[in-house]
């Protein structure tokens, strides 16, 4: 026998040996000692075992925990809150988002349009499905009473206040405190500034919480997360998707039959010519179609006419309406702009006044009345009786009396542009419109609008002539549109209903 056969011969006997050989048990020290003993792990590999364990005790331990105590302060800051309010925060407007996008993807009418969205355009219902749930994502809000009814409300107050000097007109309480506390509350808005969010917001921030319904323009990174919280739901006012029109409708229609506040502006814009243009029915249409007259809840729509001595997107807003493109920028830069120099001049004492702004309240109109007196009218009947209700109660503030006084005499002195300012008046007061003039006096209403109109350079004055300035027509007749489009109207039979505003002057010029 060779060598290497012995070699081989001897290890597997050793093999053999060790693999049938009996193994002695452990004895009870040695098996803690192995227990005991030091583990060599890499620092990365110890990092992640103790973020993974971390983040597992955080979200089955600590976080629910947290979620409850907190949620169980919301509670009851709301229920304190709702005994103040006039019209208390629904249940629905409390859901959790993602309770509420659940809700609203698995709605009969919106899985009826997925179904319809997937044949019409081949694809799989699953695809349709995630159609449908990312545009529930984008437009129900989330919101938060702390961040309403806690940094928005102080944030539009001193926001007004950094621009106006508040003070409430001889008329302070407002048409919703008498209406059915189980209606659905809808204020219907003429739209002449990005202002009229904030003005509103806080006036009507002692009798509830309102909720928006916004443009593209606000789904802009931190602003959209702040609105959304603030009760606001998004639109895209010409998406013609079928399924997001579903969508879109099956919320407003859930939001309205809930009791949810609510505040839209038919126009579907910011007026490019100062006056109050026709209304759009996207929005009306989706609440007319769900209403049912023998439902219980009716629906009470608030016309809200707002108007201002100075419309911060005059210039942007003319310069729209003369290149007809309703779609318009503004560069940041022009932003920062203004309020850098708003800023400047207030460091220096050179504050320009911005003059006056008022929010007029009208007659509240029943859709459950309305329906009922009128069985065969249209969403367009109804458009056009709101948008009429609405120019009826947007209140006269001296610049557009001043600059409709200047408009039929483009030269005049000043004798002239006080007789012509009250004739003006007698025919408006003729027709019950809302006039905001200081202490009542058309004299100290023409000084104050001239005044204003003067230190922008909109109107000159030559000697005793005053005239507009080269240039400044447009903008001078966009004041003045204000004032025309109730001259314009057809003056109703009876005596126009009563109107509650609430006024806001602006801090004088130092």
């Amino acid at each position: 026998m060779s060598r290497t056969n012995c070699c081989n011969a001897a290890q597997r006997h050793r093999i053999h040996d060790a693999l049938t050989r009996p193994i002695a048990p452990l004895s009870p020290l040695r098996h803690c000692a192995l227990m005991s003993d030091p583990i060599t792990l890499p620092f990365w590999l110890l990092s992640l075992i103790l973020v993974f364990a971390g983040a597992s005790f955080l979200s089955h331990f600590l976080f629910p925990s947290v979620r409850w105590f907190f949620r169980r302060r919301m509670e009851r800051a709301v229920e304190r809150l709702n005994q103040r309010l006039e019209r208390p925060i629904q249940p629905f407007k409390l859901m959790r988002r993602k309770d509420m996008i659940i809700r609203l993807i698995y709605d009969p009418q919106v899985m009826e349009a997925v179904v319809e969205y997937a044949r019409e355009n081949n694809v799989p219902e699953s695809v349709a499905f995630q159609c449908a749930r990312s545009y529930a994502r984008e437009i129900v809000p989330a919101f938060s009473a702390a961040t309403y009814f806690g940094f928005a409300i102080r944030v539009t107050r001193r926001l007004s206040r950094a621009l106006y000097k508040v003070r409430l007109a001889q008329h302070d309480d407002l048409p919703i405190r008498d209406i059915d506390k189980k209606a659905s509350v809808v204020f219907v808005m003429n739209h002449r500034s990005n202002m009229d969010y904030v003005l509103v917001t806080w006036l009507a921030a002692q009798r509830s919480a309102i909720s928006y319904a916004v443009g593209e323009w606000a789904r802009i990174w931190p602003l959209q997360a702040l609105i959304r919280s603030m009760g606001a739901y998004f639109i895209r006012r010409r998406y013609l998707s079928p399924l997001y029109r579903r969508v879109l409708a099956r919320y407003v229609q859930m939001a309205t039959h809930e009791g949810v506040t609510q505040a839209i502006f038919p126009e579907g814009g910011l007026s490019l010519d100062g006056g109050v243009g026709p209304g759009k029915k996207g929005l009306l249409h989706y609440i007319v179609s769900d209403f049912q007259l023998d439902d219980g809840r009716d629906v009470v729509f608030i016309p809200v006419g707002l108007n201002y001595d100075r419309v911060l997107e005059d210039r942007v807003l003319i310069a729209a309406a003369a290149n007809k493109e309703r779609r318009f920028r503004v560069r940041g830069s022009a932003i920062f702009g203004f309020i850098a120099r708003h800023l400047w001049n207030r460091v220096r004492g050179r504050f320009q006044s911005f003059g006056y702004a008022a929010v007029c309240y009208g007659r509240p109109i029943s859709l459950e009345h309305y329906l009922r007196a009128t069985p065969a009218a249209t969403t367009d009947d109804l458009a056009a009786t709101l948008m009429a209700a609405i120019t009826a109660t947007v209140p006269v503030l001296p610049v557009p009396l001043v600059a409709a006084a200047l408009s039929g005499a483009p030269a005049s002195d000043r004798a002239a542009l006080d007789a012509t300012a009250e004739d003006l008046v007698t025919q408006l007061r003729a027709r019950g419109v809302r006039l905001h003039l200081p202490d009542g006096n058309i004299a100290q209403a023409v000084t104050a609008g001239l005044e204003t109109l003067l230190l922008r350079k909109l109107v000159i004055a030559d000697g005793d002539t005053l005239r507009i300035a080269k240039g400044e027509d447009a903008i001078v007749a966009f004041y003045a549109k204000s004032v025309q489009q109730h001259l314009d109207r057809i003056q109703p039979a009876t005596a126009p209903e009563p109107t509650v505003c609430l006024t806001l002057q602006s801090p004088t010029e130092t």
